[in-house]
């Protein structure tokens, strides 16, 4: 592609995120990782489980793993609304996960450029799990690190 001038223009990659909200903050989640997006359901509690696992739900006959993302950062309990879903992820390391979010909003696509990896949040909980804040149409979105959120489950 060239511009008005014939100087080659070259586009730069961009990765699309789900934007989700959690509590009153915007959150972005890399599609790729995003396996399906489903309403809340039954769950099954299991005993003895680290405190940001909520449970587990049948998903087809597939047992998945629940995980709250609030409890995770450490935020305000779950508040279950009609517009809670569960983001079913699929990671190499761990299978299919859900985790709960209070309100799927929209598909955005973002270039690097468009993200600010050194920008930090109030909270140092939240921040391990954020790689950078993006840009989009003026609003801030905190871009979740996946694979950290789940390298800590050990920490409750």
């Amino acid at each position: 592609m060239t511009d008005e001038y014939g100087l080659e223009v070259v586009e730069k990659e961009k990765v699309q995120y789900i934007v989700v909200s959690i509590g009153n903050e915007q959150y972005g989640l890399d599609i790729s990782y995003v396996d399906n997006i489903v309403r809340m359901c039954k769950i099954t509690r299991v005993p003895k489980a680290p405190f940001h696992y909520i449970g587990i739900i049948n998903l087809r006959g597939e047992v998945v793993p629940l995980m709250s993302l609030r409890r995770k950062m450490k935020l305000d309990d779950d508040e279950f609304t009609d517009l809670s879903r569960i983001i079913i992820l699929k990671t190499e390391e761990m299978g299919l996960i859900g985790v709960v979010v209070d309100e799927v909003k929209e598909v955005i696509a973002l270039s690097e450029d468009e993200i600010d990896e050194n920008a930090k949040t109030q909270s140092p909980e939240k921040d391990n799990f954020i790689s950078g804040i993006g840009k989009n149409e003026g609003e801030l979105i905190s871009i979740l690190e996946i694979s950290s959120i789940f390298d800590e489950v050990d920490n409750a």
